[in-house]
């Protein structure tokens, strides 16, 4: 069975479009106008073994909120759709990943039951990248945390993503999705033990 999904969102913020396979092979064509962003998006694929295909476009002259959370719910949507009543997937899944000085923690449960525990560790300076021409980008570290609550929010799922140590901003954001990445592949993969249940003992998951 197919386990994909495409759903696009319009709204007068932000226009999304984004298609996924869960049982990918960590393949990303990526097109968003934030390059951190991007960057995580591609690293999320890789190590989730998730392929998809982003397009995106929002009111970045307002600030980078609108787009980073909208991303974030369309990608839950998109599990949320791909995975379906969720028979037979493992459900949970966690990840310490380290990454350098760094060290993140992510814990998820397909529980139907959406709710996000953050804790990055982050600083209010802002990641600066510098465009082809010669401009700089400043990703804002804040939306971090909106991304993964848009997230929650669409796929129903809770999840827990922690900072335990680190210097770097930006090896604590990258940490924090390769951690939630592995913890989602963990939680998505079919358990060949129970491959027609519902994993609850509930007999639905919503």
């Amino acid at each position: 069975m197919s386990r994909t999904a495409e759903i696009e969102r319009k709204t007068k913020e932000t226009e999304i479009y984004i298609k996924l396979n869960i049982d990918g092979a960590g393949e990303a064509d990526v097109q968003y106008p934030i390059g951190f962003m991007s960057h995580m998006l591609n690293t999320f694929a890789r190590h989730g073994l998730f392929d998809i295909e982003v397009r995106a476009k929002g009111d970045l002259e307002v600030d980078q909120h609108h787009l980073i959370e909208d991303t974030g719910i369309v990608l839950g949507q998109c599990f949320a759709k791909a995975l379906g009543e969720k028979r037979g997937i493992r459900r949970n899944g966690s990840c310490a990943f380290p990454m350098d000085e760094c060290l993140a923690r992510a814990a998820v449960d397909f529980s139907g039951r959406p709710f996000l525990f953050f804790d990055g560790q982050l600083s209010a300076a802002p990641i600066i990248s510098v465009l082809q021409d010669g401009t700089e980008q400043k990703f804002q570290t804040d939306v971090t945390e909106d991304f993964w609550q848009g997230f929650v929010s669409a796929a129903g799922c809770n999840l827990h993503l922690e900072v335990l140590r680190g210097r770097s901003d930006h090896h604590k954001v990258e940490a924090l999705f390769k951690a939630a990445a592995r913890a989602l592949r963990t939680a998505c993969e079919i358990d060949l033990r129970a491959q027609h249940a519902i994993p609850s003992t509930k007999g639905v998951l919503i």
